[in-house]
């Protein structure tokens, strides 16, 4: 097994984790259970997403294109075209 990404948090994780069953790849999200005792541990480095040496190469760059993705133009509703979303 392979840690091949760090999710920014549990939700990226779980999101991530639903994306590559998907594909077909078998991931694991490790420290997922350590999340609720942020303010006992360091804030970063807890999530990692483990896959099977063989497919860590094929999930890599499936986190790179869902990383480098851009929503397309026009995709939001007509009523929030022109809205700022905070």
């Amino acid at each position: 097994m392979q840690r091949i990404y760090e999710p920014e948090n549990l939700l990226e994780g779980q999101m991530l984790l639903g994306m590559l069953a998907s594909e077909g790849i078998e991931a694991h999200l490790l420290g997922q259970h350590l999340v609720g005792a942020v303010g006992e541990l360091p804030a970063c480095g807890l999530l990692g997403l483990l896959v099977a040496d063989e497919d860590a190469e094929r999930a890599r760059a499936l986190i790179g294109a869902y990383n480098a993705a851009q929503p397309l133009p026009g995709d939001e509703p007509e009523s929030f075209q022109g809205v700022l979303l905070c």
